[in-house]
């Protein structure tokens, strides 16, 4: 065992804090999970602007102006050597000293371009990782790991890294981190089943050093849901190629997702009980009524009519991350042609249904115009046209059978996906008297953002922080289990979750 591993394992066992970077941290839910779990964040690193200043504003709000402006900062992870960056953050020395667990999701789009040979190289050659091509930032992700030397390492991605490009990329980097002094293992996990209200799937890869003689990578459920056909769909073209792979003797490294059962588990939370909390938008009000910016400089009360759930009381009185008397980021887009469709739509409705909704109600200004003038406008004429823009999306519904949904309010949320940063139809808000998508701190509860987590706006970018981000609460659950790992003491939260698992 290296020095440096043994003393960060004693340190460790001391009970002194893990340290944690978090690398393509986005806005930074994996770091809330790991802070709430006890972890220190020592810093980002994060490509976009808006969501490397959330990240700071977030968990180094106590730092000096100078220093925040450093955390602040967006960082090309191609451009940034791990020795560099350290020192920034005012580490100096030994860069293996000053970092426990590295974390992150390297972006999806990278990992064709690379194969199972690469990445078997580099644990006897480290210049692989030097002067990559903009395809390969996974390489830098273990370059850090190789430069850092953490003791446990988490990593994220969505279920596609598991055929992408005629490779499994979570075996194959497996493979790397066993070569570099890791022992690996990954599996699919569903955010619903840890208190998320939204069932959001995506593929997580936990490593710990080889001292440690770990045996338990991933956190029992605390929650159960029948997931919808769809999801089960994915879940299973996923695990046919990871069964295809584990006929090789090599390939041992996946680990059967958790099913929970209904017995014993608490059930999952629903929409409604995420939102219902918040003050309604009504058709009166100035974001329905007028186009414009949406800054996040208002307050908006709570609603005083809901008697608080507990995930709710979470989402308001989250340690450090309290809210207050409401929150300033309740804003949606402006929207006039679609309200009235949203108002018709059923829950669990798509673009289809909305399409044929929308042609109807233009059927139905025709006829009132026929009624009132006598003559209805001809096909075609510009008064046809301008009335027909005034109700039918531009959209064909033949091809975009998924661009809009009405959420259910008794079921949890489907996926949030980066792409609300552009609209956020795939969201409509599950109350018809509302008529609207939802809005931006809904999005973030959905995701199980706390009240008091402040998102660099305006609102796109803030949208697409939420959309791309792993929710807190599912990091949390990761985090409890990696800290278990690497002191030797569970949780209590990890103790309750293991007492539900023995009663299924």
């Amino acid at each position: 065992m290296s020095m440096t591993i043994q003393q960060k394992i004693q340190r460790l066992r001391d009970g002194e804090a893990p340290r944690v970077l978090d690398l393509f941290a986005g806005c930074g839910g994996i770091s809330l999970g790991f802070q709430a779990a006890g972890f220190k964040n020592v810093g980002a690193v994060e490509f976009d602007p808006a969501a490397a200043r959330s990240h700071a504003m977030n968990f180094h709000r106590d730092a000096s102006d100078t220093m925040k402006e450093v955390h602040g900062q967006a960082r090309d992870i191609v451009q940034t050597e791990p020795v560099d960056l350290l020192r920034e953050f005012g580490l100096e020395g030994d860069p293996t000293e000053h970092v426990d667990v590295v974390v992150g999701g390297p972006p999806c789009q990278s990992f064709a371009r690379v194969g199972r040979a690469k990445l078997r190289e580099v644990a006897e050659h480290p210049e692989a990782y030097l002067n990559d091509p903009r395809g390969n930032l996974y390489l830098r992700y273990l370059h850090y790991v190789q430069e850092l030397s953490p003791v446990a390492i988490l990593m994220e991605n969505v279920p596609d890294v598991l055929n992408y490009g005629g490779h499994n990329i979570a075996e194959e980097v497996c493979e790397a981190l066993r070569d570099l002094g890791y022992d690996a293992r990954y599996t699919m996990l569903n955010a619903v089943f840890y208190g998320v209200p939204e069932m959001r799937e995506r593929m997580f890869l936990v490593a710990f050093r080889k001292e440690l003689s770990c045996t338990d990578w991933f956190p029992d459920p605390s929650h159960w849901i029948n997931l919808p056909r769809g999801y089960h769909g994915s879940r299973q073209v996923a695990m046919k190629t990871i069964k295809q792979d584990l006929l090789d003797d090599e390939t041992r490294f996946f680990v059967d997702p958790p099913e929970p059962e209904p017995a014993g588990f608490k059930p999952a939370v629903t929409a409604k009980q995420a939102l219902s909390d918040l003050a309604p938008i009504a058709d009166d009000s100035e974001q329905k009524l007028k186009k414009g910016p949406r800054r996040f400089d208002l307050l908006t009360h709570y609603s005083q009519s809901a008697r608080l759930n507990e995930f709710q009381r979470a989402m308001r009185h989250w340690p450090d991350f309290e809210a207050g008397e409401g929150v300033y980021d309740h804003v949606i887009r402006y929207l006039p042609r679609d309200y009235k469709i949203f108002a018709r739509m059923k829950p669990g409705d798509q673009y289809p249904q909305a399409f044929r909704l929308a042609s109807e109600m233009f059927e139905e200004r025709l006829n009132e115009i026929e009624r009132v003038e006598g003559k209805r406008p001809s096909e075609g004429s510009a008064r046809f046209e301008k009335e027909k823009k005034n109700f039918i999306p531009p959209y064909d519904p033949g091809k975009f059978p998924n661009k809009w949904r009405k959420m259910e309010s008794d079921q949890p949320a489907r996926t949030l996906m980066a792409h609300l940063g552009k609209d956020s139809y795939s969201h409509i808000h599950y109350d018809s008297r509302q008529a609207r998508t939802i809005s931006v701190r809904e999005a973030a509860r959905l995701q199980s953002f706390p009240d008091g987590f402040i998102f660099q706006g305006p609102m796109n970018p803030a949208f697409r922080q939420i959309g791309n981000a792993v929710p807190p609460l599912m990091a949390r659950a990761l985090a409890e289990k990696i800290k278990e790992q690497l002191t030797g003491t569970v949780t209590d939260v990890e103790k309750n979750r293991a007492k539900k698992a023995d009663t299924v």
